[in-house]
């Protein structure tokens, strides 16, 4: 007979291996080659000491002269808060006491709650490892009605709810998204209300609701002027390469950035991340050019173009118009722990909702994403395609 308690332990036991091999190697080609520690975690943040510059202390000089004098150069340390990271079931108790004399009907309800935790999990864990870190999915460019056209709707599906950030002021307001349309880049709402009085007006910025300043530290974060990890843009080392306003990708524009990132950071790009629009235009570029096209297997059955041994991958989440050149081994998700169960003092998972025949189950993860040198990622903007 199926109780609670025996739903636990199938939780603790068989979903939760399930769920985050699926997550940290099925959401994104990128995370996928992410490394995952607990290093340099103290307490609630993260602190990564990185040294700058070289050793003083080697240096060629006469028989009988003076040794070097020794300097460990400079150093920055690079500090972020973990982000807390939640996923929540909900089973009925009704549903429970339907299925409890027939395992497989209880099986097929656990599945059918965790197949749509895992769907929304790496969607929006893939969707962070592109954002800045608020949120931001969107700029209102029209307004026609309860529909709303946008810069995109990759970071958008129905059932979302979505605050609207105003360009005169912050105030914003929870909204339900009732339909996209990827090919137009448009979503329908249900209300056009804001709070404090107002419509949506073309300018104002989309967000994910609630999750102002609570998500991972993205690539958006990372490839913009504002401080990042608690360190400004004042070192180089914090700066990344970009191209703005590229137009027609070239061989020599791309090959450009590859040079530079190395030339200047010494990192070897290892990964290139683009839309399906962008890799047409890049395919386009080297078939008008006579370039063969190598392929690779980058995991998960997936062969990719590389370009001289560089794979090209294509993400959903990525930028409209833009590229992305990436050496994966200078990013690391540190993490507190992988996902786990919030379990209560009981030790139990599954949890009566006060008031509500509803029990619901807790996934969370403690981590961030981080850079460990900025200035060995490029991008390319404003690519036409």
């Amino acid at each position: 007979m199926i109780t609670l308690q025996s739903a636990d332990k199938v939780l603790k036991s068989y979903y939760l291996d399930a769920i985050t091999r699926e997550i940290d190697l099925h959401s994104s080609p990128f995370l996928a080659k992410v490394e995952k520690t607990s290093a340099n975690v103290v307490g609630k943040n993260v602190s990564k000491i990185i040294k700058l510059g070289v050793h003083s202390g080697v240096a060629a000089g006469s028989e009988t002269g003076d040794l070097p004098t020794g300097g460990s150069g400079s150093y920055i340390s690079l500090t972020a808060p973990l982000k807390n990271i939640y996923g929540t079931i909900e089973i009925t108790d009704k549903a429970i006491r339907a299925s409890a004399n027939d395992e497989g009907a209880f099986v097929n309800l656990l599945n059918e709650e965790m197949d749509g935790l895992l769907k929304s999990a790496k969607f929006n864990f893939s969707r962070m490892l592109f954002g800045d870190g608020n949120g931001t999915v969107g700029t209102i460019t029209m307004v026609g009605g309860s529909t709303l056209e946008l810069t995109s709707v990759s970071g958008l599906a129905v059932g979302m709810s979505i605050d609207i950030y105003k360009q005169s002021n912050k105030t914003h307001t929870k909204i339900k998204i009732e339909s996209v349309d990827k090919q137009l880049k448009t979503i329908t709402v249900n209300s056009m209300q804001l709070a404090g009085g107002g419509t949506p007006a073309e300018g104002d910025t989309i967000r994910v609701s609630g999750v102002d300043g609570y998500e991972l530290t993205g690539l958006g974060a990372i490839f913009s002027s504002k401080a990042i990890y608690g360190m400004g843009r004042t070192y180089e080392y914090m700066k990344p390469y970009i191209a703005d306003s590229v137009g027609e990708l070239t061989e020599d524009t791309l090959q450009l950035a590859i040079d530079k990132i190395e030339e200047t950071s010494g990192s070897k790009v290892n990964m290139i991340l683009c839309s399906w629009a962008v890799r047409r235009a890049l395919t386009r570029c080297f078939k008008d050019r006579q370039f063969n096209f190598s392929m690779e297997d980058i995991g998960d059955n997936q062969q990719v173009l590389c370009y001289n041994g560089i794979p090209i991958v294509v993400d959903a989440f990525c930028p409209e118009g833009e590229m992305y050149l990436l050496n994966t081994d200078d990013f690391k998700i540190y993490q507190l722990c992988d996902w786990q169960w919030m379990e209560g003092e009981d030790g139990k998972i599954l949890k009566q909702v006060a008031g509500k025949p509803i029990y619901t189950a807790t996934l969370v993860k403690y981590a961030e994403l981080v850079c460990e040198k900025p200035c060995g990622q490029g991008a390319l903007r404003g690519i036409t395609v």
